[in-house]
């Protein structure tokens, strides 16, 4: 008694002193401190460097080289005969080359990485989704709980009343020791879901902190957020399939995979490139050389690499298809079990405030009929497990239904 006595003012203390916590500020704090979402950020930044490597292709390469021979032996001929001199020896040249025309590998290879780029940017914003999904539900669920823990609080002070009532009549004779026994031992058990209750709450705020990388003071007062939108079932299904980050990033997949394909069968035609040299060299003599020209590179035995090189791309791009497929299914099977659970939701709140209202009826009668010695202790905490049973059904009903809409909101992509 002393502890949940402590307990119940500890937590009327904390609502006094309890800062607000809203949804969208936790959603904020998430999406800004979440390791995950810096990771995924940094992927989309080093996707975006592939495409600056592809791109190189189209510039001009230039390299520069210098070679010094402290000793070098040359070799001269000499009435019929070779002499060898030994001197030192130096180079320096700069070559340039300039790729003219490559059959299109280089332009489908720097566009299969600008859609690698997008999958990336596609993976973020489906992490992002997530995330905001993942704090929704922990904030509704620590809401549910503090709820659940203002109900059974009123549970706790009925029972209480119950007790002190079912003393009296005792001392009056006109109950027996079995009846404030067994509504004490009820008190007992309502004590104990009390402080479950009060450590769900706990643990749902704690893995919000998690999330928000935040510390949440367990004295916040949970804001009650605008109930999500509900929509037309079949509208909500083709915007789904329209805006899933994850179903947009496997279209990306597709065309990257596909023009992977294109550039590797490129490569069995080779490329025209612009060759220029310039070389100055000091040996014995000392001279100077330079080549402008154009050279035809055409590969003509690779010992199978680049047709494997094919095979393998063309394969990704199958795999890539079939993967989109898979997903999509997946995807719409979950929104049709989600749609069917939404409708079992809404009857079940039907269901449970009208249960609500019947047993606060029951109860108000069985409690006033108890006073008078009409009715037992059986009946009596049975109708109050009736009337606490409806409340926390609805309180569950409610978050099931949310958290049902929410997971719909994920899937089509919304990050508020």
């Amino acid at each position: 008694m002393k502890k949940i006595l402590f307990l119940s003012f500890y937590l009327f203390l904390s609502a006094l002193s309890a800062a607000e916590l809203t949804l969208d500020a936790c959603i904020e704090k998430a999406l800004k401190n979440h390791p995950d979402i810096k990771r995924l950020s940094l992927s989309v930044v080093k996707s975006k460097s592939f495409v600056d490597i592809a791109k190189a292709d189209y510039l001009p390469q230039i390299n520069l080289s210098a070679e010094y021979n402290p000793i070098n032996t040359f070799v001269m001929p000499q009435n019929s005969q070779f002499n060898t001199i030994e001197d030192e020896s130096w180079k320096v040249s700069a070559q340039l080359n300039q790729k003219i025309y490559d059959f299109d590998k280089t332009a489908s290879t720097v566009k299969a990485y600008e859609k690698e780029q997008n999958r990336a940017d596609m993976t973020l914003q489906d992490a992002k989704a997530l995330l905001v999904y993942n704090v929704k539900n922990y904030y509704n669920l620590a809401l549910l709980q503090s709820k659940a823990l203002k109900a059974r609080q009123k549970d706790i002070q009925t029972k209480e009343e119950l007790y002190k009532q079912s003393l009296a009549l005792v001392k009056e004779g006109l109950k027996t020791e079995a009846d404030a026994s067994s509504i004490q031992s009820a008190l007992y058990i309502a004590q104990d879901d009390l402080a479950i209750t009060y450590s769900e709450l706990k643990k749902a705020l704690s893995s919000l902190s998690l999330y928000t990388g935040e510390e949440i003071d367990e004295k916040s007062v949970l804001k009650e957020s605008t109930p999500p939108k509900e929509q037309n079932g079949r509208t909500l299904t083709q915007n789904i399939l329209e805006k899933n980050f994850s179903l947009k990033g496997s279209k990306e997949e597709i065309q990257r995979d596909a023009l992977l394909y294109e550039a590797s069968k490129a490569q069995n035609y080779g490329s025209i490139d612009a060759v220029a040299s310039y070389t100055h060299q000091d040996t014995l003599n000392e001279y100077d050389t330079s080549l402008v020209g154009v050279m035809l590179n055409i590969p003509i035995y690779s010992g199978g690499r680049i047709s494997a090189q094919s095979q393998q791309a063309k394969i990704s791009k199958e795999m890539a298809k079939e993967s989109y497929n898979a997903q999509k299914l997946l995807l719409e099977e979950e929104v049709s079990a989600l749609l069917i659970d939404l409708e079992r939701y809404r009857h079940t709140i039907k269901a449970k405030e009208a249960l609500i209202a019947s047993a606060m009826a029951t109860k108000s009668i069985v409690e006033g009929r108890y006073k008078e010695g009409l009715s037992t202790y059986i009946e009596l905490l049975d109708a109050a497990s009736v009337h606490l049973y409806a409340e926390l059904g609805l309180l569950e009903a409610k978050f099931a239904i949310n958290n049902t809409i929410n997971r719909l909101e994920y899937l089509q992509g919304e990050l508020q």
